[in-house]
């Protein structure tokens, strides 16, 4: 997955970088919420049922975005898109780690390291071009 920002004008919110529209950061938060309330990690069949009741228009939430702000909704999200555009980007981007053998879904901060790696990386390139940042 590709993110592209400005620096100067960069979201409070990382799901509205990581994301194309409100719905997809709508559902991601949810499924964050959702995973946290069960100790940041859920099994293989917990996911699954949480991508139905999405599908079928029956989970219900409480969201914190304007114009919706604090009114209880049921949101509703294609379970096919739901893994295609929000779990897998989510997964190949290490905000959500997989465990194959205990087929469980888990929280992860490998997103985060990932950054500095890649942070890093351009230093080092800048410094192989002879380029040193007084900053």
């Amino acid at each position: 997955m590709v993110i592209l920002y400005d620096r100067f004008n960069l979201p409070q919110d990382i799901f509205e970088v990581i994301f194309a529209t409100s719905q997809q950061e709508i559902v991601a938060k949810e499924l964050i919420k959702f995973m946290a309330s069960k100790k940041g990690e859920i099994d293989k069949t917990t996911m699954s049922e949480f991508a139905t009741k999405l599908h079928d228009g029956n989970y219900e939430c409480i969201l914190e975005e304007a114009p919706y702000k604090g009114k209880r909704v049921k949101l509703s999200y294609n379970k096919r898109q739901f893994y295609d555009r929000i779990l897998t980007p989510m997964k190949a981007m290490g905000l959500i780690d997989y465990d194959l053998y205990k087929k469980t879904y888990r929280i992860s901060v490998k997103f985060a390291q990932d950054l500095a790696k890649i942070g890093a990386m351009w230093k080092e390139k800048c410094r192989q071009m002879g380029i040193h940042d007084s900053q």
